[in-house]
């Protein structure tokens, strides 16, 4: 028994490991373009509407690859996709950082990206497959690597790349990253865990029928496209206020380090507060109270609106929760994540996009602020309707006919 207990206890440290590392590197292929974008288009001579899609193709690879996930997981084991992901995370950011082809830097890092998307879907099933019974713990401690990764490729990459020679060292440092985080999934691949397939199997479909997976895409759709357009743009909107291009990524990475302990702390929070409410408008508030104050005062106190604005961003880890917290199944969870990103960061694409066209348009950032103001209002609805307590298989399920306990939860 005493054997069997170590084994037990090794391999739960190896699959919690191997999380935190996997989550280290969920980030840095999609934001570690914002510090050095000045450069990159100079290098490729990229037109402000590539530039625009440069920025969106996260939010675009996450739609395009994510919703395979659950699928290939079942078929070839969960822990196999998450480690080919990792493969593809790792080849992307090392080409892209070596090529001289815009379109092949295009390329490449939709390549990075889907490795990336697969391995974010798949997060709340490994962690509702390993960690049932600690949801929340588990999420925050993952939230809160990514959310750490995500702060030193903001931070770092100009730094790395003044220091061995330009941007392509400050881009290619990741892809060493992402290679030292595969190592742990190999060994989980030997002995790899399908998600089963049951007759009640709640699939991509199903999901997308029931009010909570509409509502659940839409609440992340938007919430990712106010992450993305900060992380995409707003170093340079610090350097276009007067900053430099380290001081810009500093600012960027102090919005990703705020949600860090907070990535730590909320989600546990979260799953234990009876009204989710309480945690999610506070935090939903902080991105028109930042976007109003960039407006007002973007240079001088530029370090204030970066903290509340970082506040904004936790909303990410929040949704994350919810989706664990959401279903009664792993299968029902990797359904509802499936459907919630991928579903949602199609309706993100635009966001990025949009947000870089009209800086170009208007040589300034009042409109672009405004227009990530005006969708983020839309966020306290919607999460006053996940914030309830309702699970996706319940919504699923017929509705008894006649009878006074209807196995279908009301919308």
């Amino acid at each position: 028994m005493g054997r069997v207990s170590t084994s037990a206890r090794r391999a739960t440290a190896l699959v919690l490991f191997g999380l935190v590392v996997l989550s280290l590197n969920l980030r840095p292929a999609a934001v570690s373009i914002g510090p050095v974008l000045a450069e990159v288009r100079t290098a490729f001579h990229m037109a402000p509407a590539t530039a625009g899609l440069l920025t969106s193709l996260p939010v675009l690879g996450f739609a395009a690859f994510g919703a395979a996930a659950p699928a290939a997981a079942a078929r070839f084991g969960i822990h196999r996709v998450t480690l080919v992901a990792l493969f593809a995370a790792t080849v992307g950011l090392f080409g892209r950082s070596v090529t001289g082809s815009e379109t092949l830097f295009l390329l490449l890092s939709l390549v990075a990206l889907a490795g990336m998307a697969m391995a974010n879907v798949l997060l709340p099933s490994l962690v509702k497959l390993h960690f049932p019974d600690r949801i929340g713990l588990v999420t925050a401690i993952y939230t809160t690597a990514l959310s750490t990764g995500l702060t030193a490729a903001l931070v770092l990459t100009v730094p790395i790349a003044d220091a061995l020679g330009g941007w392509r060292w400050g881009l290619g440092a990741w892809a060493v990253m992402a290679a030292v985080a595969a190592l742990p999934w190999i060994g989980l691949a030997r002995h790899d865990r399908n998600l089963e397939r049951t007759p009640s199997t709640v699939t991509y479909r199903d999901v997308a029928r029931t009010r909570l997976g509409q509502v659940m895409a839409l609440f992340f759709g938007l919430q990712s496209l106010q992450a993305y357009a900060i992380f995409g743009w707003f170093a340079q909107l610090w350097r276009d206020s007067g900053y430099s291009a380290t001081t810009a990524g500093v600012l960027a990475g102090l919005v990703a380090g705020t949600s860090i302990p907070l990535s730590l702390w909320l989600p546990n929070v979260l799953a234990r507060t009876p009204d989710s409410r309480r945690v999610l408008f506070p935090v939903i508030a902080a991105y028109p109270v930042g976007y109003i104050g960039l407006m007002v005062a973007p240079y001088s106190l530029a370090p204030l609106w970066a903290l509340i604005v970082g506040v904004g961003t936790v909303t990410f880890p929040l949704i994350l929760t919810l989706v664990g917290l959401r279903a009664h199944t792993a299968e029902g969870t990797a359904a509802l994540s499936a459907f919630t990103q991928s579903t949602g960061y199609l309706i993100a694409a635009g966001g990025p996009f949009a947000v870089g066209l009209l800086h170009g348009w208007t040589d300034g950032w009042t409109a672009p602020l405004w227009l990530l103001l005006a969708l983020a209002l839309p966020l306290f609805w919607l999460a006053a309707y996940v914030a309830r307590p309702r699970y996706v298989e319940d919504q699923l399920a017929p509705v008894t006919e006649p009878g006074p306990h209807p196995t279908r939860t009301s919308p």
